[in-house]
């Protein structure tokens, strides 16, 4: 005889397998490639990170869209390159950044899929704009409770200016105790409970392991001006991303409680390469450049039965290639005049399909440096100022040998290809 609990544990998959899958996004902040344990770190242990490569398909060539948080974010949220939204997302938004942000004129994917009928969170960091008119709940999300800038101390929730950043909604959360990445996971675990009879969006940015690097359980270590960028990878860095690791746990248990893991198509990724307490594996510089240092990121995708388990895949992708493949997933559209420069993933993932060829393109463009970058196929092509780099990805992903002179037609090429996309974009 069916217990009580198995007979309901049917219907919800009943119920399921009849409605559009929900969508979780997890975005680290500022990690390293090789900071957890299923893309090769051995100091740092990140069991339930590594449950997704398990459960899911791990890429081996996924970029960011920038190589600094804002640009990263603007792509993610929109699907597109965060050039075509003006120089102000080309980079990093600061605190005197006053009057730029995301316009919640322009349509995001949280928009789309509320539209549709899901209901949609943030809990993280934002940093797309920290005026009002760009708060998240202007740009599709029911729910948000975070901060709006690019970081915030882990237990004060103050900038370095002493700023208080953290929100509910629209306004200011009160002062609670707390360490931001399990109150986040906290939130989120309350949404996934009050959402399971119907389709939802949560996307959790986390500001870890950004800095500054402070662990859990340590709410002494409230930082000020001149302790801000403190910190060692076993002391700060490694408990910071552990804890991380345990909230990614928590949002998956509660997947699991409500039965709705099936039908969930969960991401993992990050926002840029990592910065100086990181491990950024086999690749060539860190955060801010255009080396596979500063652009090459982890990502990790799970759908239970869509998608092959423990699989590794190399389709060169990018932030905006998860809009456009969630957005499929959930069978909507992107709006006409902003058509989605990402691509939908999913065939490639699942097998269904082959390496898809495409062109991925980056850009530093602020007054006292402008670097290009381009991948294609095994070929990735750099142009800083007058300095001209080019590398053969599958012999050298370390990108310790310039072959720009040995092969000057490919770079000839290359150098056309990027030249086409700037011309493409506005007020290049």
């Amino acid at each position: 005889m069916m217990t009580r609990r198995a007979f309901l544990a049917s219907i919800t998959l009943a119920a399921q397998a009849n409605r559009r899958p929900n969508v979780v996004v997890f975005l680290s902040d500022d990690m390293g490639w090789a900071d957890i344990s299923c893309y090769g770190a051995k100091d740092i242990q990140t069991p339930h990170i590594d449950r997704l490569a398990r459960e899911g398909v791990k890429l081996t060539d996924c970029y960011s869209n920038g190589p600094v948080c804002t640009p990263t974010r603007c792509g993610l949220m929109t699907g597109r390159y965060q050039q075509r939204y003006g120089r102000g997302l080309e980079w990093a938004l600061v605190p005197t950044d006053v009057n730029v942000g995301l316009d919640p004129k322009h349509t995001t994917l949280p928009r789309l899929l509320k539209s549709a009928g899901y209901k949609t969170a943030i809990f993280g960091k934002w940093h797309l704009g920290r005026e009002r008119q760009y708060n998240p709940i202007h740009h599709g999300f029911d729910e948000y409770y975070g901060l709006t800038g690019g970081n915030v101390d882990m237990y004060s929730k103050e900038d370095r200016f002493k700023n208080y950043d953290f929100y509910d909604g629209l306004e200011k959360a009160p002062q609670t105790p707390g360490y931001l990445t399990e109150m986040l996971a906290g939130r989120a675990e309350k949404f996934i409970d009050a959402n399971r009879a119907s389709p939802f969006f949560l996307y959790l940015p986390f500001n870890a392991v950004h800095w500054p690097f402070q662990g859990p359980g340590r709410p002494e270590t409230v930082r000020d001006l001149k302790t801000w960028y403190d910190g060692t990878r076993s002391g700060e860095y490694k408990p910071m991303l552990e804890a991380m690791d345990a909230a990614v746990g928590r949002v998956l248990s509660a997947l699991d409680k409500n039965g709705l893991a099936q039908n969930t198509l969960v991401i993992f990724t990050n926002d840029n390469g990592g910065e100086r307490l990181s491990d950024n594996g086999p690749f060539r510089h860190h955060k801010a450049t255009l080396w596979e240092g500063g652009i090459r990121v982890p990502g990790l995708v799970r759908w239970p039965g869509k998608l092959p388990k423990g699989k590794n895949n190399s389709q060169p992708c990018m932030s905006m290639d998860f809009t456009a493949t969630i957005a499929a997933a959930c069978a909507v559209q992107a709006a006409a005049a902003e058509p989605f420069d990402g691509i939908d993933l999913l065939p490639v993932l699942s097998g269904a399909a082959g390496l898809r060829e495409r062109d991925l393109f980056w850009r530093i463009n602020r007054p006292n440096q402008r670097v290009r970058a381009v991948r294609s196929g095994q070929w990735k092509y750099i142009i800083d100022g007058s300095i001209n780099n080019m590398y053969d990805l599958a012999k050298d992903s370390g990108e310790t040998r310039d072959l720009y002179y040995v092969y000057p037609e490919i770079a000839a090429k290359l150098r056309m290809k990027l030249d086409d996309w700037e011309k493409s974009l506005p007020n290049a």
